[in-house]
């Protein structure tokens, strides 16, 4: 009886210790399944990318994706267990670009183990690639041009997880399938030393705020000086509160890797607009001043606040309509034309619709042909206008207050004109015209503060008045009467 009842302790003891070996082996392989390598997958478990949007496998008889697990050297690696987190990165305030591995390519992208995505970038460039490709051959554009590496050895770059997602791409128009990754982009090592970076990222910025707080001071005295606010005065509140909008928008611009696809067709656009405006109510001050010469009688006018309410409703319909054509003219025709809209391959990643970050050169033609215009318009008016002022004998107040908006007008014409002809030669890709435009820009903003404050000598004796002169020096010698006089120098 005592043998039965040991065999059977010791029958359940090892059923006991079996069975707990079994559950503990079960709960790794759970724990192991919960906590596997985690891969950001962009479409859902049942999708992949059909010409870059997330389609349903089954509707095209291709194969779901398996990632496929690889070291840093190009080995094959082994995961037991991995899990998908689906959607496009988090990449906050940088922007995210597109990368392709279609086998012939020179991105190559490697799924490491840890669940990190490698971008191995192959500079085997085909001579005949680029001298087809226009967006790499040509020398008018608007952004800074593709340099093509020279160094024959791969570059590279790892992405950390949730800065990345990867997943199967169809490309249905050649019936090619590969890799596609939408990826943060890095942040880029910055050489201080860098005349480029020295010239775009501080110097530039540096001179945008410059010309901003010059115009914004040229805008305040014209406008808070009440002997200023004449129609005259207003156009030049007007002209720089313009360019304070533009030189704000080109800011902007500046800092591309902080700014997306939206940001950067908004910024264009207000950019594009501000500048029509300037041009088009220096305009407007030009035709002021012929038109008021050409009268016979410059006494019967139109009060100041009429006349400007006529100027204004012209020039923002007329600036409202040219921007609506040259959006449509983007949208509608520049884009559907251009064969490279869809996709290009580049020497480091697929950029798709390259054209859509900015207005492009249809769009910016329709925005700058009505600036072309207005400097005919404005050479117009000067030489007429000059013709008057020499048959003039007798010149009265008005007449010399006009003379003096006159020559305002001149020296403003110049000035914006000479910065707009910068402003196009930087589009050429040499980096001298860049730097010449940045620093006419500047330039322009210090003339304009100049010519329309320094030189004006009753804007600096109204402002003399106006700061100094207001409050006269206390003193017993003065009676109550001469107390509230003005105590100004005459």
């Amino acid at each position: 009886m005592l043998l039965i009842y040991a065999k059977t302790f010791i029958i359940t003891m090892f059923l006991a210790t079996a069975a707990g070996e079994v559950g503990e082996d079960d709960l790794n392989g759970v724990s192991d399944q919960i906590y596997g390598v985690k891969i950001n997958k962009c479409c859902e478990l049942d999708e992949i990318m059909v010409d870059s949007v997330c389609r349903l496998v089954k509707l095209f008889n291709e194969s779901a994706w398996e990632p496929e697990f690889k070291t840093e050297d190009g080995k094959v690696a082994k995961v037991k267990y991995y899990n998908y987190i689906t959607g496009v990165p988090d990449c906050e305030t940088t922007q995210q670009r597109p990368i392709f591995d279609l086998g012939k390519s020179e991105d190559e992208l490697k799924l490491l183990a840890d669940g990190r995505l490698q971008h191995l970038i192959h500079h085997h460039h085909s001579v005949g690639q680029i001298k087809d490709d226009l967006l790499i051959t040509n020398t008018y554009s608007i952004h800074e041009a593709i340099a093509l590496p020279e160094a024959k050895e791969p570059s590279s770059y790892i992405h950390d997880q949730a800065k990345y997602c990867m997943d199967k791409i169809l490309i249905t128009s050649s019936n090619m399938t590969g890799q596609y990754a939408l990826v943060c982009i890095p942040e880029v090592i910055i050489n201080w030393k860098e005349t480029s970076f020295l010239m775009k990222k501080i110097l530039n910025p540096v001179f945008h705020a410059i010309a901003m707080v010059l115009y914004l001071l040229v805008a305040i005295i014209y406008f808070v000086l009440p002997t200023l606010r004449d129609l005259a005065g207003n156009i030049i509140t007007t002209i720089n509160i313009c360019l304070i909008v533009s030189q704000a928008a080109d800011l902007v611009r500046i800092f591309t890797e902080l700014s997306n696809h939206v940001s950067f067709m908004v910024t264009d656009i207000i950019l594009y607009i501000s500048l029509l405006g300037a041009f088009f109510w220096l305009n407007s001050f030009g035709f002021y001043i012929w038109k008021t010469f050409k009268s016979r009688n410059v006494f019967l006018r139109v009060t100041d606040v009429r006349k400007y309410c006529y100027y204004s409703s012209v020039v923002w319909f007329a600036v409202g309509v040219m921007a609506a054509m040259a959006i449509c003219a983007h949208f509608l025709l520049d884009s559907g034309t251009n064969p490279y809209k869809k996709m290009r391959l580049s020497n480091t990643i697929i950029l798709e619709d390259v054209e859509q970050e900015t207005i492009g050169w249809l769009g910016i033609a329709v925005f700058f042909t009505p600036v072309a215009f207005t400097i005919i318009f404005n050479l117009f008016f000067y030489v007429t206008t000059l013709k008057v002022i020499k048959r003039i004998n007798i010149y009265g107040r008005i007449h010399y207050k006009l003379k003096g908006c006159f020559d305002l007008f001149m020296q403003l014409f110049l000035i914006m004109t000479i910065a707009w002809l910068f402003l196009l030669l930087s589009w050429l890709n040499f980096d001298g015209l860049f730097y010449a435009h940045i620093v006419v820009n500047l330039l322009q903003a210090i003339l304009i503060f100049y010519v329309c404050v320094v030189r004006q000598s009753h804007v600096t004796f109204l402002l003399r008045k106006s700061c100094c002169y207001a409050e006269p020096i206390p003193t017993g010698e003065w009676g109550d009467e001469m107390t509230h006089m003005n105590g100004g120098n005459y």
